[in-house]
């Protein structure tokens, strides 16, 4: 294929950190294949949709051309595989006579911000303070899918690495910070040490070949 469009609906406006490693996992795939991404913001509509059916088909009625559409809900405190579940059944929903794009759920566990705690120095980079020597606790790789507050933990080491007095730390943007983050990831190929994120790729390598996108 030419261009491979895709969208990308998410929790909320914080959730567009995921679409770098979107991006970056379709390269990985297609690496010959341009990609053109978007964000669904459904906020300014006059009547925004509530339940997630009802998202996904106005998604897919708004945002065109879509080739590929990604469904994201962090998981909390829910199994993997039941939030899997609750997109594919709304997905269903969405097309109930089975006419739909392809659609892949983009569930991190806990949250997104799990996904984000890998690279010490994206973190320095995003708190402004790229040489900082400031020690940060960072987390085992390994155990980013365990951690119960990711967001809390992420915010904390970008506000430590940002090494700035109490003042000032206050007044620091910590949520645009955490936007900036996957930017200055090159390689997020430390992800796939994780299930949720193996689960995706999986789930993406699937609808490239049913579609035949790598032909």
């Amino acid at each position: 294929m030419n261009d491979l469009h895709y969208t990308l609906l998410s929790d909320g406006s914080s959730d567009q950190a995921l679409m770098p490693v979107l991006t970056w996992l379709l390269h990985q795939h297609l690496p010959n294949c341009p990609v053109q991404p978007r964000w669904a913001d459904l906020r300014r509509l006059p009547d925004c949709p509530r339940r997630l059916h009802d998202r996904i088909r106005t998604t897919a009625d708004l945002y065109n051309p879509c080739n590929l559409l990604f469904v994201h809900r962090d998981a909390e405190t829910i199994p993997l595989d039941q939030r899997c579940a609750e997109i594919h059944d709304a997905i269903g929903r969405a097309w109930p006579d089975g006419s739909t794009l392809p659609a892949i759920a983009v569930v991190p566990v806990r949250m997104m911000e799990a996904w984000l705690l890998f690279s010490e120095t994206a973190i320095r980079e995003a708190a402004g303070n790229p040489n900082g020597t400031v020690a940060l606790n960072m987390p085992r790789p390994a155990d980013l899918e365990d951690i119960p507050r990711p967001k809390d933990v992420l915010h904390d080491l970008v506000l430590a690495a940002t090494n700035l007095p109490p003042r000032r730390r206050k007044r620091f943007d910590v949520n645009k910070a955490v936007r900036r983050i996957p930017e200055y990831i090159d390689d997020f190929s430390p992800l796939r040490n994780l299930t949720a994120f193996s689960t995706l790729e999986d789930c993406l390598v699937q609808a490239i070949i049913d579609r035949r996108w790598h032909e």
